[in-house]
């Protein structure tokens, strides 16, 4: 006798389908109209407009050397003729991240103070880091259809693990004898969290916003299958259609973009820029 996963999960997804259609139509609108709020801001200037912008507020809040990556890693998306499907990329990787955050921060400090909660995430977040990236796109295709959305829901799902793993190690490193200071001068719970344990956790956090952030961007990639479009898109279409050098070009900028990323967020968030 042959166990089929699929057969036992098949009812309750059409159930949920049948039953939660306006629910998921709903969160789809949601994430549609800030992911075109987004792709609207990055779009409004001409591609030179927003480098320039870019690098020099990245010389005057960081340092001459990241305002210099600015101007290359965009500079070759630009002379690639990828800028659109750069910006495209961008802004689904800005709001996964944020909405990512939004849910992995909470769950972290909640399983820093709760070793049941912390107990049963970590199986949870081991399946989740363990599954290949690419299946994360069947539910969300089968709930959510084709597009933008489902491509958005995989990749938030997709870097959550790392921030909330991250973020509950980050507080559970807090050495005690800060937070008996905080609670011996009288300090309500939230001044300590804000004050005490989130200076304290911070470098530990930032490492998983990194994480989280490159982690989103090679799922936006990989979303390109289920017509996520940016640069996933030419990816894709530079695979299907046998034309290496789209494939190239696409393939490079988004190195590009993903060293951007990692070296901007981390001199913006730890302040190590040097001048």
């Amino acid at each position: 006798m042959n166990f089929s996963p699929g057969t036992l999960l098949s009812p309750a997804v059409d159930w949920l389908n049948a039953n939660w259609h306006p629910v998921f139509k709903l969160i789809g609108l949601v994430v549609e109209t800030s992911l075109d709020a987004v792709e609207a801001v990055l779009m409004a200037m001409p591609w030179y407009g927003v480098i320039g912008v870019v690098a020099v507020a990245a010389a005057l809040l960081l340092s001459l050397r990241i305002a210099a990556l600015v101007l290359g890693t965009l500079g070759f998306c630009v002379l690639n003729n990828q800028w659109e499907t750069t910006m495209q990329t961008l802004a689904l990787v800005t709001v996964s991240v944020v909405i990512a955050v939004l849910i992995a921060f909470p769950l972290g400090v909640l399983a820093s103070r709760s070793k049941r909660l912390e107990a049963a995430l970590r199986p949870v977040l081991d399946i989740m880091q363990t599954v290949p990236p690419w299946v994360y796109l069947i539910p969300a295709v089968i709930f959510f259809s084709l597009g933008r959305v489902p491509a958005m829901m995989a990749t938030i799902i997709y870097g959550i693990p790392p921030m909330l793993r991250l973020t509950t190690l980050a507080f559970k490193q807090v050495p005690h004898e800060m937070l008996e200071l905080g609670q011996a001068m009288g300090a309500p719970p939230l001044t300590i969290l804000f004050k005490i344990e989130m200076p304290a956790a911070m470098p530990t956090i930032l490492v998983g916003l990194n994480q989280c952030i490159l982690m989103c961007l090679a799922m936006v990639v990989l979303a390109g299958l289920v017509g996520a479009g940016g640069l996933g898109a030419e990816v894709t279409r530079g695979l299907t259609r046998m034309e290496m050098g789209l494939g190239l070009r696409a393939g490079l900028s988004i190195v590009a973009v993903a060293l951007l990323l990692d070296r901007l967020t981390r001199a913006a968030l730890q302040g190590k820029g040097r001048r």
